[in-house]
Order: C-alpha cells, then structure tokens, then sequence
C-alpha cells in the first residue's frame, strides 16, 4: 500500500470510529503518546470506573458481601470473552495472567517421557522456559518447526514434523510479543485437527487487535491476557478450553475447590465447566474491570480496531525504515501493531529514556527473551513501539520524527 493509499484508509477509519470520543474516554491521551500498547493499554473510563466503583463497594459493606451483590456482573466477564472470541461462558476460565492460564493448561496434560511438544520458533520466552522445564523433569522431548526465509513458522515442514513425531502437544503464539510477525494459527490448526493432535495457542498479542475465532483457529486451548490489546487491567487474563478437552477429563495439577467438589474422603470430582482451570479466590475488582474492557472493545468493533491498527504500525514502520541509522526488524507475510527496531549507537536503556523524556511510551526486548528470532537477525536488543486504534497519524508523525532525531545524535 502507497504511503497516500494508508493515510486514506486510516481517515476513512478514523471516521468510523471517532477518534476524538474514543481518546476523551481515555485520559492517558492527555498525558502521554502511549506506543506500549503490546505491554499495557490504556484504560478507558468505564474501565476505571468499573474498578474503583467495586473497590468502593468492598469498603461499604464487606468484600464477600460486594462479590455476592455484583454475582450478574462478575458472570459478564464469561459472557463478554465468550462472545469475542466465539465460545461459550462455559469454556472460559478467568486467569490472572496469559503465562498463569499457559501453565495451568500445560500442568493438565499428563507428560511422559518421549512425548514431544511441537512448538515454534517464535513463541513467548516464558513457553519455551516452560518446555525445557518439562523437559528437565518429565523427559520430554521439545521439537521447533522451522521458519520460511521470509519470516514465520513453515507450515508444510511443521504439518510434516506432526506426521513424524506424533506430538502430545503443538503449540504456537500468534504474535510473538518480540516482533510484528503474525503466524498462521488457523493453518496450524487445520492439520492438528486432521491428526487429532492436542493444539494450545497463545493469543497474549492479538486478542483485542484481531478477531479470534476459536472454532475457525481449531484449538483445543487459548491463552491471552487483558492487559494489552484488549486495554484491561494488570492481572488479569483468561484460558479457553473446548469442549472436547473438557469431555476428555484434563484438570490442572493443583485443583481446588472452585474447581472440584470433595465427595467423598478419598474422592473428587471436577466440574465440568473450564471452571476446573480456576481457583477460588478472584480479584473481584479486576475481573469486573475485565469484563468492562472486553465490553468496550466489543461495542467500539474489532473489526474496525483490526484494520486501524495494523494500519498505523505499518505507517510507523514505513516511516523508520527510511531513517538513517535504524533498522526495522520485523519479518513475516502479515505483520500486527507490534514495531520493532534497533538504533546504530545507542544503548538500550539510554535510548529508551530519551523517549520517556519525550512523553512516548514504548518497551525494550532483549536477546534472552527471544533466542532464535534476535539470534537470526544478529541483535542484542530492539526498541518495540506498539500503536493502538485510539493513538492517531499526529502521534505516529511525532514519534518518527523523535526516533529521526535521536537517531542522529546516534550517528554524531
């Protein structure tokens, strides 16, 4: 797409969304050019309001007492998340982070030794640590399915790895928190379905910027947090588990009582909801402020916020790539809001506060938290900007010309 085609296509969405309501709901916007939105988005208004108006609730009349008088409200969360990423309440289980729902998934698949998990070589850094831990204690064996030369999983090569090892896992991340890339989870999960393979994704970077359809991806388990995209609080997330791996019997290792009934001295049985996959204790506060967030994403459309916000990280990657000095690292046939870059003499810390000193939020990404990909581009650290539908072109423009100016004070 040519740099004027963009700017037409953002104006046109601009104008479906309302940018101007969408940022007075957001009053991060008046303080800051709030590029991290891959590590927390803004909270909008009814968010906040959500969880202070509960916090309030616990001060008046108790903490079970407020829990019990907002039970309709709490079971929004379940009905929210299920209608955004095509489900049902039953197959949602709140978590308090992405990684929490990941390892609680993992911790019901009863590993033995020689079982292989398929994975990538672009998932999140606290999988593939979780996979040699595995490794360490049960004797599985991790297998990654190479990338194309373009960038991204080889799906044909991994299709075949499924029909040589016969995985007890596959797995795959649809955005790697490190990188723009977006990888094929539908395709992945095509072939799992056709081998009858056990199929766990990790939504963490895409739900809230893309639509997730768990039937049309094919997985047996989703993991993603509130935080990011979807602009939800802190501790906050969520693990989908389908019916059929709720039919087959996998709990996680340490069930409790929210998740099962005592019912006899030597016995237990879990529910059978993916309820199994929580505990009893919720932060209230948080859960409702959950529910706010996937609401408010709902009611703005995720298929709008889908074509805005890949459109203007590809506004701002375009306009690093032409600054001397800076290379964009991102790769892949697809690429989401997620931009990604390293600066010729700077290092991270210092280039990073520059930013902060400029009132632009951003994060920083080092080797250890993405062997493989910053190994094959031959990089220590990048500098990650992420970009969401309520930022605008103004914000893209000025954080370019930020990173114009820095970059050759660089090079000086």
């Amino acid at each position: 797409m040519r740099d004027d085609d963009s700017a037409t296509a953002l104006n046109r969405e601009a104008l479906r969304l309302d940018i101007a309501a969408l940022r007075a709901d957001t009053p991060g916007c008046r303080q800051v050019i709030h590029f991290n939105n891959a590590g927390c988005g803004l909270l909008a208004a009814p968010v906040r309001d959500a969880m202070v108006g509960h916090l309030n609730l616990e001060a008046r009349i108790g903490g079970y007492e407020a829990s019990a008088a907002k039970a309709a409200e709490v079971r929004a969360f379940y009905t929210e998340i299920a209608a955004l990423i095509n489900t049902t309440p039953d197959n949602i289980a709140f978590a308090g982070s992405a990684t929490h729902a990941y390892a609680n998934a993992l911790s019901s698949i009863p590993f033995e030794a020689d079982d292989v998990i398929l994975t990538t070589r672009d998932d999140f850094v606290s999988q593939q640590i979780a996979f040699l831990s595995l490794r360490k204690r049960f004797g599985v064996r991790v297998v990654h399915a190479p990338n194309t030369p373009e960038g991204g999983v080889d799906v044909p090569a991994m299709a075949a790895l499924m029909r040589t090892h016969r995985p007890r896992l596959v797995s795959a991340t649809h955005v790697p928190t490190n990188s723009g890339l977006v990888s094929p989870i539908a395709e992945i999960g095509r072939h799992c379905r056709e081998l009858d393979l056990l199929y766990l994704v990790d939504a963490c970077q895409s739900v809230g910027q893309f639509v997730i359809d768990v039937a049309e991806i094919g997985c047996d388990l989703l993991t993603a947090t509130c935080r990011k995209f979807l602009r939800g609080p802190r501790g906050s997330g969520f693990l989908y588990v389908s019916d059929r791996v709720l039919r087959a019997g996998y709990e996680p290792l340490f069930i409790d009582m929210h998740g099962a009934r005592w019912t006899a001295p030597d016995r237990y049985e879990p529910v059978g909801t993916a309820a199994r996959f929580e505990e009893w204790e919720f932060p209230y506060a948080t859960v409702l402020g959950s529910a706010a967030a996937t609401r408010y994403a709902r009611r703005v459309g995720i298929e709008a916020i889908e074509r805005r916000t890949p459109e203007l990280a590809a506004r701002l990657r375009a306009g690093l790539a032409r600054i001397p000095g800076v290379r964009v690292l991102d790769r892949g046939p697809r690429l989401a809001a997620l931009v990604t870059f390293d600066v010729a003499g700077w290092q991270p810390q210092p280039f990073k506060a520059a930013l902060d000193a400029r009132r632009v939020n951003s994060a920083l990404s080092f080797r250890e938290f993405a062997q493989f990909d910053f190994g094959d581009k031959n990089v220590e650290w990048c500098l990650r900007l992420s970009p969401h539908y309520y930022n605008t072109e103004e914000e893209v423009d000025h954080v370019t010309a930020a990173v114009t100016e820095l970059a050759a004070r660089g090079r000086r």
